[in-house]
C-alpha cells in the first residue's frame, strides 16, 4: 500500500507517520481489504488539529473521514474510528459485491471543468452563451456495477457519481435525490 502522509502548514514527525502506517495496517487487516493508497493530511484550525484521511481500495471504493481534536494523535484516532465505522458498516455489502472480482477496478481518464456561476454577471443579456471556464482538471471514471457505484457514492459522502457500467460499458450516473432516495441514470 502506498501512503501519502503530509501536513498543511505544520510539520509531521516520523513517529506520527509510523503510527499512522501501523494503525492503517491494522484497519486494513481487520477487514481484509486490498487498499492501494492511503492519503492522510494534518492541519490546524485555530486551536484544533484536523485530520483528513482517504483510503482508496483496489475494488474502486474510497472511504473518507475528517476529524478535529485538540491533540494531533487524538484527531487521527477519531478519524481512524470513523473509517473503521464506515468499513464495518459496509463490510457485508463489500463482501457480497466483490466476492467474484478478481482484478482491480479499471479507471478511464476524463477532463473535468469548473464553470463560472451566473451570479457574478449582471442581469443584462450575456454577450455569449459560452460558459467561462475557471479551472480544468483530470478525473478518473471507474468501471463499476450499479450497486458498487451506490456504495462508492455513500462511502465518499458524494451527492453524485459518474461511472462506466460494467455490464454494457456505457456511462451512468447515480445521485442522491432530494427525497433521500438514490437516482440512477442509465442511457441505453
Amino acid at each position: 500500500m502506498r501512503y501519502q502522509i503530509s501536513g498543511r502548514h505544520i510539520d509531521i514527525g516520523e513517529a506520527l507517520q509510523t503510527h499512522v502506517k501501523a494503525e492503517f495496517g491494522e484497519l486494513v487487516e481487520k477487514y481484509q481489504q486490498r487498499p492501494t493508497e492511503a492519503v492522510v493530511v494534518f492541519s490546524r484550525d485555530a486551536h484544533n488539529h484536523v485530520c483528513e484521511a482517504t483510503l482508496h481500495m483496489s475494488t474502486g471504493l474510497t472511504a473518507a473521514a475528517k476529524a478535529h481534536a485538540t491533540e494531533i494523535y487524538a484527531a487521527f484516532e477519531s478519524c481512524r474510528e470513523k473509517l473503521d465505522k464506515q468499513l464495518r458498516r459496509y463490510k457485508r455489502r463489500l463482501k457480497d459485491h466483490h466476492r467474484d472480482r478478481a482484478t482491480p477496478v479499471e479507471f478511464a481518464d476524463a477532463s473535468s471543468y469548473i464553470l463560472a456561476s451566473d451570479k457574478t454577471e449582471p442581469a443584462d443579456e450575456p454577450d455569449s452563451l459560452q460558459p467561462i471556464i475557471i479551472a480544468e482538471m483530470e478525473t478518473r471514471i471507474p468501471s463499476l456495477s450499479a450497486g458498487e457505484a451506490v456504495m462508492q457514492m455513500e462511502l465518499a459522502h458524494a451527492p453524485v457519481l459518474v461511472f462506466r457500467n460494467e455490464r454494457h460499458g456505457g456511462l451512468n450516473v447515480v445521485y442522491r435525490r432530494d427525497d433521500g432516495n438514490i437516482g440512477w441514470v442509465d442511457p441505453q
